[in-house]
C-alpha cells in the first residue's frame, strides 16, 4: 500500500506522515525532501533561482519515480503537488495507492504559518496576518477541488499529531 498525504502547507503532512509510517512500519518519503536531495539545494532556493515551473517539473518527475517503487510507504506530498499537471491522476492510477487530505481551516493555517512564513517561498512576501489569511483563503478555494478528491479526509484543527494519526489509522482499516 502507498498512502499519499496531501493538504495545504502547514496542515501537518510531514509530521503526520512520519508518525503514520512508524505506526504502520512503512517506509516514509517526503516529496520535498527528495527534491532537495536530488537538486542539492532547498525548495526556497529552487523557487528563487530556477522558478516555480522548473520546481513543478522536477516535482512531477520525482513523484513518478516514487510511484514506480515497490513496497509499502507513506508519502508526504507538497501542498501544491496534487494541483499541478497530471500529478493527482498519476497517483489515482496506482491501484495500491490511497490519498489522504489533512484538512485545516484558514484560521488554523494562518496561525501555524505566520511565524514561519520566511521559510515558505510561496508566502514569504506577505507582511501581515491579514494578507496571509486572504492569500490562504484564495489558495484553498483554488486547491479544494483537488484536495477533496482524496480517498480519506481528516480535519486536523484543534487536534494533536497523535490524535490525527490514530483517527487516520482507524479510517484506513
Amino acid at each position: 500500500m502507498k498512502y499519499f498525504l496531501n493538504g495545504y502547507m502547514g496542515a501537518g503532512k510531514s509530521r503526520i506522515g512520519k508518525l503514520l509510517s512508524e505506526k504502520l512500519k512503512y517506509d516514509y518519503v517526503d516529496l520535498d525532501d527528495q527534491i532537495e536531495l536530488i537538486e542539492q539545494t532547498d525548495i526556497q532556493n529552487i523557487f528563487q533561482t530556477k522558478g516555480e515551473l522548473y520546481f513543478r517539473k522536477t516535482e512531477n518527475k520525482v513523484l513518478r519515480d516514487i510511484l514506480e517503487k515497490d513496497g509499502d510507504m507513506v508519502v508526504s506530498l507538497g501542498g501544491g503537488t496534487p494541483c499541478y499537471g497530471d500529478n493527482l491522476q498519476w497517483i489515482k492510477n496506482v491501484p495500491e495507492a490511497k490519498t489522504v487530505y489533512l484538512k485545516a481551516t484558514v484560521s488554523t493555517l494562518t496561525n501555524r504559518l505566520f511565524l514561519e512564513k520566511v521559510h515558505r517561498p510561496v508566502i514569504s512576501h506577505l507582511e501581515t496576518k491579514e494578507d496571509l489569511e486572504e492569500f490562504l483563503r484564495k489558495h484553498l478555494f483554488e486547491r479544494a477541488y483537488y484536495y477533496n478528491q482524496s480517498d480519506v479526509i481528516i480535519n486536523v484543527d484543534d487536534k494533536d499529531p497523535e490524535e490525527i494519526t490514530a483517527e487516520l489509522l482507524s479510517k484506513l482499516k
